[in-house]
Formats: structure tokens, C-alpha cells, sequence
């Protein structure tokens, strides 16, 4: 997976890996001992739970990169569903909090 620094309106919050191909989407989070930072699936447009341990953070996003919904995902939850959403952002739930993450916010990848 490609990895990069995560920008939350500017700023630098984490460093993220990027999900781009059907295998890498298909296995996000699942059956991992430790969470990376942050997680980026694309495209997508929502997530499931399914057999996860831990809760959550998941934000929709815009092809600009703006948050169009955010929630914490419990495991076996399944995520809203928005109109325009083409990426998915996910973290440890708490995450968004620290980050100053919410709907709104833009959401931008830069080379590590």
C-alpha cells in the first residue's frame, strides 16, 4: 500500500495508507493486529464493520477531498451513505476528535 501524510485543513495529523486496487480495499482494517494511523479507501463510497474488534472513525469524502459525513463505526455497523461521496477515510476511533476532523473539513494526501 501506498503510504503519504494525511492534511486536515491544512495541517499535518498522520501518516495514512492508501487503498487503490479492489485487493487492498477489500482488505482495509480487517484481521489486523495493529491500525495504521489512518486508512484511505478509493474509490469507495461506504464501509462495513464486518468482523471487526475496535471502533471506528469514518468519514465520507468529496473528490475534492471534503467531509461530507462523519461518524465512529462500531464493529459489525455499517457506514451512512452520501450523495458525492468518493473516498473514505478511516481511523482509530478518537482520531477525527484529536485531528480536528468534522463535516467540512478538507482532507488532502502529500508525499511522506
Amino acid at each position: 500500500m501506498k503510504r503519504c501524510t494525511l492534511m486536515v485543513d491544512g495541517n499535518p495529523v498522520a501518516e495514512a495508507e492508501v487503498a487503490d486496487t479492489a485487493l487492498t480495499r477489500a482488505r482495509g482494517l480487517l484481521f489486523r493486529r495493529t491500525l495504521p494511523e489512518a486508512l484511505i479507501l478509493r474509490p469507495c463510497s461506504s464501509v462495513h464493520g464486518a468482523w471487526m474488534r475496535v471502533r471506528l472513525d469514518v468519514a465520507l469524502l468529496s473528490r475534492e477531498g471534503e467531509v461530507l459525513h462523519a461518524q465512529v463505526l462500531r464493529p459489525w455497523g455499517v457506514s451512512a451513505m452520501r450523495r458525492g461521496a468518493k473516498e473514505v477515510l478511516e481511523a482509530p476511533a478518537g482520531s477525527f476528535e484529536r485531528w480536528g476532523l468534522g463535516v467540512g473539513s478538507r482532507v488532502a494526501l502529500t508525499a511522506s
